[in-house]
């Protein structure tokens, strides 16, 4: 009796600031002994409940001084008083405050699970006082299947679960009928002859005349007081007990809570997902279109050769302008003598009609040198390619691609036959093989090729060149090469008329050009991927709207700052988690589907990880504001809420 457990010194509570300002407590002076059952009685507006939630530490005093077992109530912070409301309170209140989608094993456990105890512990720690208080059938209940007592009950059991030093009961039997009432009451005056101290708020004088010292309280001040009880000495309560705790288990329960959560509210969980979902799926497709384009364009400009050097007339700068030929077969008879040169290929042609029988087509004509198999690494599927003494004998001969094979032999061997190219007959020696589709669109295997000093005399009648393609040895030295041909060029010509393309250098930018699509589309894909985690951010701060209540509850039983942050940050995580999943196997999934529509894709790990990684990201980011704000709610204001 000589230390006070609690003792207030002019304890004010006043809300509001200026001419709004309203005094609830005014100048409170309280000394409390351990073991005494007190009730504080006053009616409604007294002050009575506002003196309840600071005894409770769940509301700060605004000036005056609360000292708890000596120590100062003011130097402690958020989370120390989280602890103090953890291991030495126990509350019960008038509307029960249970947790709706818990069972009521669950419900009594809540304190437990930030004490630190295992779940197997805590469970058993709950049944045991359930099964105290006369609930053994009733463990797997959920509130809405208890009646008022029996709520009540529950309630009483999880201010014990830690120990319950201190039990601070708020109109513990205003929701309750009378038998109810009295059996509530005959189990608190139990706990005081226990060793409790038990402070019960109430408005009853019948409720309060069970007690053993009435306060009342009118207009926020102390009327009445008689004074400490003379109560017996109260035997010590047993230890409650406390687990070491760690972040893993922390983690995982807070992973079962954001999973029972998300439970409770499938339609809403799925529309959440659904976001996440097509945002993930969407950046896997764009990006596997945009790399399957990207390779399937580079493929077909290095199928020509990435060691090629074109040389085509025109002054630069000015490519399209065609009013002057400048190139000649002499240019690539001494483009041949350079160092690193593999194969000097020279083009000439246009369209023309060839003919073999009834049948009629207008292929390309490709007048070129031997060389052109082995510079434009493109082989032959059956027959022979001219050669040169064909080209110094300006030989009648021709091989022809697919395309024309299809068109004019549909039904017979081509080789060997007479086709008429403008009037002039020529005999089928070699079958291209097939190369399809440029990057372009434009049939490859449509052309037929002869040698160029024939098309030139024969077909086009001109002796200049389209183009002149030169091979060479060593591509790292092919920008020597290109320097040594210009100069050579320049020399013959007397001027810069002609144009010099570096394959290689061409490769090079069309693939950082297709890179850059290709992330355009992913950038853009990745817009619906933002609006889905806006859409978690905003059911998030909806779910933290509904279930204010329930952070009150777990804060007044002992949860840390970072327990909220963590059970609401891990809800907004396990659906963008979920959510990724989803989208990853869809995105795999709408992939493949137009890959067998011929459609080029390209599948890599990288666009998966980036996008499930994205989207935990998301989760991450736009979590961050609702679990934050459900953490620094304060305790009484969240209990209040409706």
């Amino acid at each position: 009796m000589n230390t006070p457990l609690i003792e207030l010194k002019g304890i004010s509570k006043t809300y509001g600031r200026g001419e709004l300002a309203t005094t609830v407590l005014n100048d409170i002076n309280l000394t409390l002994y351990r073991g005494e059952f007190v009730a504080i009685m006053g009616s409604s507006g007294s002050g009575k409940s506002t003196l309840m939630n600071i005894l409770g530490c769940l509301d700060k005093a605004s000036s005056g001084e609360y000292y708890l077992q000596g120590n100062n109530v003011a130097d402690l912070n958020r989370d120390q008083l989280a602890e103090l409301r953890r291991d030495t309170f126990g509350f019960i209140f008038q509307s029960y405050h249970l947790l709706a989608g818990m069972s009521a094993q669950d419900n009594v456990a809540v304190p437990a699970v930030y004490a630190g105890l295992s779940r197997p512990e805590r469970q058993q720690q709950a049944a045991q006082l359930l099964t105290t208080l006369g609930l053994a059938d009733r463990l797997a209940n959920k509130p809405n299947q208890l009646s008022g007592g029996q709520q009540q009950r529950v309630s009483i059991a999880r201010a014990l679960m830690n120990g319950g030093d201190i039990i601070l009961a708020d109109e513990p039997t205003g929701a309750l009928d009378s038998q109810s009432g009295k059996e509530v009451m005959a189990l608190l005056s139990q706990l005081a002859h226990s060793g409790h101290t038990v402070i019960l708020i109430t408005h009853d004088p019948k409720v309060a005349a069970l007690a053993n010292r009435q306060i009342e309280i009118s207009d926020g001040r102390i009327i009445k007081d008689p004074g400490p009880s003379l109560v017996a000495t109260p035997s010590p309560l047993p230890t409650s007990q406390r687990g070491q705790g760690s972040l893993a288990a922390e983690l995982i329960e807070a992973v079962r809570t954001a999973l029972s959560a998300l439970s409770s509210n499938l339609f809403r969980a799925a529309l959440t997902l659904l976001g996440i979902v097509i945002g993930v799926a969407s950046v896997i497709t764009m990006l596997a279109i945009g790399n399957g384009s990207q390779q399937e364009i580079v493929q077909s400009i290095s199928a020509m050769g990435s060691n090629l050097l074109s040389v085509r007339p025109g002054a630069p700068n000015q490519f399209g302008r065609r009013t002057t030929s400048t190139l000649v077969a002499a240019d690539m008879q001494a483009i041949k003598e350079l160092p690193n040169i593999s194969a000097v290929v020279p083009e000439i042609g246009g369209s023309a009609t060839v003919r073999f029988g009834n049948l009629d087509h207008s292929p390309e004509i490709n007048g070129t040198s031997a060389d052109f198999v082995r510079a434009r690494l493109w082989p032959l599927a059956k027959g022979t390619f001219f050669t040169e003494a064909d080209e110094q004998s300006y030989a009648t001969v021709a091989v022809i691609g697919q395309s024309v094979v299809a068109a004019l032999f549909p039904q017979q061997e081509p080789l060997g036959q007479y086709v008429m190219i403008n009037s002039h007959l020529f005999q089928v020696i070699g079958v291209m093989s097939a190369k399809g589709a440029s990057a372009w669109g434009q049939d490859q295997d449509d052309v037929v090729f002869v040698p160029y000093t024939t098309g030139g005399l024969r077909l086009f009648g001109q002796q200049f060149l389209r183009n002149i393609t030169v091979s060479v040895n060593e591509v790292e030295h092919i920008n020597n090469t290109e320097a040594e041909i210009k100069r050579l060029l320049i020399a013959r010509h007397g001027g810069e008329d002609f144009q010099i393309r570096n394959m290689s250098s061409i490769i090079d930018t069309v693939s950082a050009t297709t890179q850059t699509f290709t992330w355009l589309l992913g950038s853009i894909a990745a817009i619906s991927l933002l609006v889905g985690g806006i859409g978690v951010m905003n059911i998030m701060l909806v779910s933290v709207s509904e279930r204010t209540r329930e952070i009150g509850i777990r804060m007044a039983t002992g949860a840390h700052t970072r327990h909220i942050l963590q059970q609401f940050l891990i809800e907004a995580l396990v659906v963008s988690a979920l959510g990724g999943a989803l989208g990853v196997a869809l995105g795999l999934a709408v992939t493949a589907v137009l890959s067998i529509f011929g459609i080029a894709v390209y599948y890599s790990l990288s666009p998966v990880l980036l996008a499930f990684s994205c989207a935990f990201a998301t989760g991450l980011i736009f979590g961050w504001l609702p679990a934050r704000k459900a953490a620094q709610l304060d305790p009484v204001v969240a209990l209040s809420s409706e």
